[in-house]
């Protein structure tokens, strides 16, 4: 697993009822179950802060609508001549 991001995960954990359903669909698993008893009775999913890819199967396979957001950051425009360079800090673009 890799330490860099190339997205960001953001949980609603009042929405999460727990089921666990994205931590085993995750494919770098930096999603855990977390100690966070939500106000429904659920232990909420939780995202690790590093080595989201931004797929997106979180997102997809989730049955609570609203409950996960995931951010995929942009590639920043190569600079012409240099093909495959990135330059500053990458934006977030929902998926």
């Amino acid at each position: 697993m890799t330490s860099t991001s190339r997205g960001d995960v953001i949980i609603n954990a009042h929405l999460c009822k727990g089921c666990s359903l994205c931590t085993v669909a995750c494919p770098p698993r930096v999603l855990i179950q977390s100690d966070f008893l939500n106000r429904q009775g659920y232990y909420a999913i939780a995202y690790s802060g590093t080595g989201c890819t931004g797929c997106g199967i979180c997102f997809y396979v989730c049955p609570e609508p609203g409950a996960i957001t995931v951010l995929r950051y942009k590639e920043a425009a190569a600079p012409a001549g240099k093909p495959g360079s990135a330059q500053g800090m990458p934006e977030p673009a929902a998926v």
